[in-house]
């Protein structure tokens, strides 16, 4: 009987079956920001134990980091804490740190895959949930808490439950201005935002495979919001010519052998599955969220759904989304004002992003009245889109163009909406004053959407006001 790649993965770096049924994981690579890492070092320092690994343990700063003014000290104490401390745990345990100018500084799940860090068979953890991100390379990549970030720096293992692993196929080809955001929200919408709760979520099919990189690590970095803890992609020669030449990627030789090992990883072709859904490509329409959820997405020509409509445990969360929101029950959403357009995060702010929507970008401009940027996902992404001229196809629009960090995603920094702003976001979550205000909104959508949101300065479809497609 085949086995799939997470069956492979697993097996290869469990250590030891504990007595509760969890297994002993051995982790290859750990990523580290400035938010869960001081009280992981503070416990290790209490134990009086070093990090086992360092070489395999990595760090950057991203979550509190301004945007728009880096001069140290922060205005904020606490942020300019966080990146102290995480400047004195990684040099006194010799962890390398890609720190504030040092041109690989960046947000985590960033940063891993563009220095070829990541890598296809790895398993990888991370203090932040969207480390499922990785997994586009074929990682068993997941998400974890303080406690567990001391026990990886101490130990390099940690305890793990098995998940069940769902196949997730999308068939056929995407249509014009459809990306792998609409593609994810679609899928969220249509399994529900606990339907991978104890699973892992293998993506497959011609439409994903047909992907690139940046687009498979967008489908990846959303598993989290539709409660799969692990996303991943079977490697491929795509992967491969990814990360050929990156700065921690084999080289020579050992490139050969590692692409051989990684082929090794994939799913068997009778590899069984505990669970099969198949999507149609075709009827993947540009998707944007109405609610407080991931799942509560509609096709931008679509209306918000009336509470008949949705099943019944779905109404009350509906009916408290429509009154956070403002909306009405069947109201379309296209045509909805915004305040603030971001495009940025761990989800949409890489090379990839940037260089589409500057392709329809161009002569373009910022509707008066909409607070518009864009945030780089690393100093590198920065850097190349200067060199390339797309940091002043944004800038001429009328997007402010930003320092790379978390942003207006989660707000742990001064990127934040007032009041009951609404904000089209290319991020991955749309909760209840995720962006910084108790009262602020958020509609989830692909970058090249959140860029004509801007320009007409409501929720519009980017195929009518780019042209795409004709």
């Amino acid at each position: 009987m085949g086995k799939t790649l997470y069956d492979k993965v697993w097996e290869a770096h469990e250590v030891r079956k504990l007595r509760n049924g969890q297994s002993q994981l051995f982790i290859d690579l750990h990523l580290l920001h400035e938010v869960t890492s001081p009280q992981a070092f503070g416990m290790l320092k209490d134990l009086g134990l070093k990090v086992r690994y360092p070489h395999r343990t990595f760090a950057t700063v991203d979550h509190i980091v301004p945007t728009h003014d880096r001069t140290e000290p922060f205005q904020d104490p606490l942020a300019q804490a966080m990146l102290e401390a995480l400047r004195e745990n990684t040099k006194e345990h010799g962890i390398t740190f890609f720190d504030l100018g040092s041109g690989n500084q960046g947000i985590v799940h960033v940063i891993g895959p563009q220095l070829g860090l990541t890598q296809p068979g790895m398993t990888i953890a991370c203090g932040d949930s969207h480390t499922s991100t990785h997994g586009a390379f074929g990682a068993v990549a997941f998400g974890i808490g303080t406690s567990q970030v001391r026990d990886v720096l101490a130990t390099q293992t940690l305890a793990a439950q098995k998940l069940k692993v769902r196949r997730i196929n999308v068939e056929g080809k995407l249509g014009p201005g459809v990306y792998a955001k609409d593609v994810i929200l679609h899928i969220i919408r249509s399994l529900g935002v606990k339907g991978g709760l104890g699973y892992a979520y293998e993506y497959g099919g011609s439409a994903v495979e047909a992907m690139d990189m940046e687009s498979r690590m967008t489908l990846c970095n959303m598993s989290i919001e539709g409660g799969a803890r692990i996303g991943y992609v079977n490697p491929d020669e795509t992967t491969f010519a990814y990360l050929e030449g990156r700065p921690y990627s084999p080289k020579g030789a050992e490139w050969e052998e590692a692409k051989k090992r990684w082929l090794a990883f994939r799913s068997d072709p009778d590899a069984t599955y505990d669970d099969v859904v198949t999507f149609r490509a075709e009827e993947i329409a540009p998707t944007v969220t109405w609610g407080i959820t991931p799942g509560q997405a509609i096709p931008i020509d679509g209306r918000i759904p009336l509470l008949s409509e949705l099943p019944e445990e779905e109404r009350a969360v509906a009916e408290e989304a429509l009154a956070y929101m403002g909306f009405q029950p069947g109201q379309p959403i296209k045509g909805v004002p915004i305040q603030v357009a971001f495009i940025g995060s761990c989800t949409n702010a890489r090379l990839s992003d940037l260089r589409e929507v500057a392709r329809h970008l161009k002569g373009h401009k910022v509707k008066k009245g909409v607070r518009a940027l864009v945030v780089p996902g690393s100093e590198w992404v920065a850097r190349k889109a200067e060199e390339e001229g797309i940091a002043e196809i944004f800038r001429e629009a009328g997007f402010a163009w930003r320092n790379p960090g978390c942003s207006m995603c989660l707000a742990m920094n001064p990127d934040r909406l007032e009041g009951d702003e609404l904000a089209a976001s290319s991020s991955n979550r749309n909760y209840k004053g995720r962006m910084g205000s108790p009262r602020g909104r958020t509609v989830l959508m692909s970058p090249v959407m959140v860029a004509a949101a801007a320009i007409a300065g409501e929720i519009a479809d980017a195929r009518e006001v780019f042209g795409i497609g004709r």
